[in-house]
């Protein structure tokens, strides 16, 4: 009787199985978007996180398109494993916790330069 044995782990993929060409390549498709990207299920957090981040952009005056992910295995495709996230011309700047509005224009500035 083996009882230490290892037990064989099934390895399953972070989008349940759906990894196609076709979906990889979308996801890094994306992930060039120039623009902001929220990464998140849209739960209350995540939707402070675009409601700050929209002030932000309008109180600096740029001219960005902000889009709220909600796809898992597009956020997992940016390695992001706590949400909220913001993405800012396809790298990850802040993720897990919501950005005040000062926050968020601050990392803007630093990340146009």
């Amino acid at each position: 009787m083996k009882l230490f044995a290892k037990k064989e782990e099934k390895k399953t993929c972070c989008c349940a199985e759906k990894c196609t060409s076709e979906a990889m390549q979308k996801a890094e498709s994306v992930k060039k978007d120039d623009g902001i990207k929220i990464l998140g299920s849209g739960c209350a957090k995540c939707i402070a996180l675009e409601n700050a981040t929209q002030k932000a952009v309008s109180e600096l005056g740029f001219d960005l398109k902000i889009e709220h992910i909600t796809d898992f295995s597009q956020i997992a495709s940016y390695g992001v494993m706590s949400t909220p996230a913001l993405v800012f011309k396809g790298k990850v700047v802040s993720y897990g916790k919501v950005l005040s509005v000062e926050e968020i224009k601050n990392i803007l500035k630093q990340a146009q330069n």
